[in-house]
């Protein structure tokens, strides 16, 4: 077994070595995506091959390159991504396909003798991969049709009743965790705790993990989110929009439900000005990174670094780093 404690130490899977996996995760806007390649560059000029595979829930479509803020082949910086715009928006992408993708790709990566560099910021992505996933059965779908006709504070009544336990957990409003919870608990006799007990497919343990989760300042990573939306829209979300609803999809695929799309939808059909498109998925964005922020903060282990800092100095950023993944 290995005992490299280091990225750039070679490492050979054949001898029962457990290949590097560099984990860098951190809010929308928080600057991971050029962390990564900062981090890339680093390994290829100790000699190391690195790729970049996207843990992003939005820069997985194809359809979203502006307003997923899907790095430009300038922005890789000659590094290789891999999984950015892998599906098509009219195929939802889940935790489980994703990690299934994720999975096959870092064991090519590996075969290749290269580092794979997972960035991201969809906790449940990054979740699933690592510790894998509960084998719930497929739900019925007339049990799915139903719950999901149901008003939200109905949905939330039969949960408390189903299911206390999660209900308790989860707030009122939030409409799909809870048609999810009460379609699992009606359609298989068991609550989602009881699947979640045992879960499989994950490859924490087959893999040497670098983590690191960017934790910038609260209101400077709101000042950038502003900013990039409005950026967004300078570099062609609209015409993105545009050519989304074009394709006549199904509004609840997650595609459509991506931040910017249903507010600068209501631009191209004349419901809300452009003005008011760019307040609310602003103000959208934000929100996001408030709660990536929180989930990132204290869910995964204690002891994966934590990098805080106050402003955007990403020389001082790329230096904490290196070294909290063993490269200085």
């Amino acid at each position: 077994m290995s005992t490299a404690n280091s990225l750039d130490t070679p490492f050979d899977v054949a001898a029962g070595d457990r290949p590097p996996l560099a984990l860098i995760a951190g809010p929308t806007a928080s600057g991971k995506s050029d962390c990564a390649v900062a981090l890339g560059q680093e390994l290829e000029r100790r000699g190391r091959r690195a790729v970049v595979v996207n843990a992003d829930s939005s820069q997985v479509y194809a359809d979203l390159t502006v307003l997923s803020a899907r790095p430009t082949e300038e922005e890789m910086g000659g590094i290789e991504h891999r999984l950015f715009g892998a599906w098509d928006g009219a195929e939802g992408c889940s935790a489980a396909d994703w990690a299934r993708a994720a999975r096959e790709t870092i064991a090519d990566v590996h075969a290749e003798g290269a580092v794979p560099i997972l960035v991201g910021g969809t906790g449940l992505y990054i979740r699933t991969l690592l510790d894998g996933i509960a084998p719930i059965p497929a739900i019925d779908a007339n049990v799915r049709e139903q719950v999901r006709a149901m008003p939200v504070a109905d949905a939330y009544a039969a949960l408390q009743v189903e299911d206390p336990e999660r209900a308790a957990r989860l707030a009122p409003a939030d409409t799909a965790r809870i048609c999810r919870a009460l379609e699992v608990v009606l359609s298989t006799g068991h609550p989602l705790a009881y699947w979640q007990q045992e879960t499989s497919g994950g490859i924490g343990e087959a893999v040497t993990l670098y983590p690191a989760i960017l934790l910038p300042e609260r209101q400077a990573l709101y000042a950038r989110c502003d900013l990039r939306f409005a950026r967004m829209i300078e570099r062609g979300a609209l015409a993105e929009v545009e050519a989304l609803l074009a394709r006549g999809l199904d509004p609840d695929l997650p595609v459509m439900r991506a931040i910017g799309v249903p507010e600068l939808t209501g631009v191209v059909t004349g419901t809300c000005s452009l003005e008011e498109a760019v307040a609310r998925g602003a103000q959208a964005t934000r929100n996001y990174a408030k709660r990536q922020y929180t989930w990132l903060r204290h869910q995964p282990p204690e002891q994966w670094p934590r990098i805080e800092f106050e402003n955007f100095d990403f020389k001082n950023i790329t230096v904490i780093l290196f070294r909290n993944l063993g490269l200085t």
